[in-house]
């Protein structure tokens, strides 16, 4: 055999085999997704004497009206709560961590490295190990059981400050100078130009803080105890483990649940997509 016939037959051997293991991998996260998606159709009895992985009747809309009405439409209360602290988690910690990932990159100050060691190595630190302190802490000052025991933990992201920096020690020291000549403020210069370059960063900040604060069920579960206070991570979970008025929640409602749940997120990613596929730099050199 040729050495050319040798290295198209080794390419061809190579693509099939990386579209194989790519194929496999498709499956193995897209087959408990369709599964997911079947099984928030069915009623409870369908859910266990028909096929797992095709549909049956359709109970959809039977499912979203007990669930409208199951314990006075309480889960539409979870799913506000967790838009309040997902929304002001995300937004306030994308904010702390722009102006101090900014501040860190491009400004010199003493402690400076100290500081940005310290965001690193918090990094490295779950909130699940600070969760039990912070109760400590909360309870002395007489917050817990409200909102306010939630978010606060939320709103500083340590790898979010941490990313930003990355970003912001990027930005051209050039485009602020010209800045400056023109006679820009520092905080119009970090508006007009810091922000529009970090873009990217911050909308990735944005997106892992909220799904984050979304799916978190430790911290909330710890800080708030009363059901009109807790997020759908602990609302559903507490329907899977209790009884309701006497009976069990069916399994039909808690999947339809977590199926509902999963929706704004996926809502969330398809409209902010789009902001990753900016330029780093896209309208910093406007």
């Amino acid at each position: 055999m040729e050495p050319a016939d040798r290295r198209r037959q080794h390419a061809a051997l190579t693509k099939y085999g990386v579209l194989a293991v790519m194929t496999m991998a498709a499956l193995y996260f897209l087959i408990p997704i369709w599964w997911f998606v079947v099984a928030s159709t069915k009623n409870n009895g369908d859910l266990f004497s028909t096929n797992a992985f095709w549909f049956s009747e359709l109970h959809f809309f039977d499912n979203f009206r007990d669930l409208l009405t199951r314990q006075d439409g309480i889960f539409f209360r979870w799913m506000g709560n967790s838009f309040l602290y997902s929304i002001v988690g995300a937004v306030v910690s994308t904010a702390v961590s722009a102006l101090a990932g900014y501040a860190l990159a491009k400004y010199e100050f003493r402690g400076r490295e100290a500081v940005f060691n310290t965001v690193l190595g918090a990094t490295l630190m779950p909130i699940m190990l600070l969760t039990v302190p912070l109760y400590l802490l909360f309870s002395k000052i007489g917050i817990i059981n409200t909102p306010w025991a939630v978010m606060i933990p939320l709103l500083i992201s340590p790898f979010g400050i941490y990313l930003a920096r990355i970003y912001a020690a990027t930005i051209p020291d050039e485009l602020l100078e010209a800045g400056r000549v023109d006679g820009a403020g520092e905080l119009r210069i970090f508006l007009s130009i810091g922000m529009k370059i970090m873009g990217p960063a911050l909308v990735t900040i944005f997106l892992l803080q909220f799904v984050g604060t979304w799916a978190n069920y430790f911290l909330p579960m710890m800080m708030v105890s009363s059901p009109e206070l807790q997020p759908l991570s602990v609302g559903i979970v507490t329907w899977q483990q209790t009884m309701v008025t006497g009976a069990a929640v069916p399994t039909n409602i808690v999947i339809f649940a977590a199926f509902i749940s999963v929706l704004p997120l996926i809502a969330l990613f398809l409209t902010m997509q789009r902001y990753w596929k900016a330029g780093l730099t896209a309208g910093g050199i406007k």
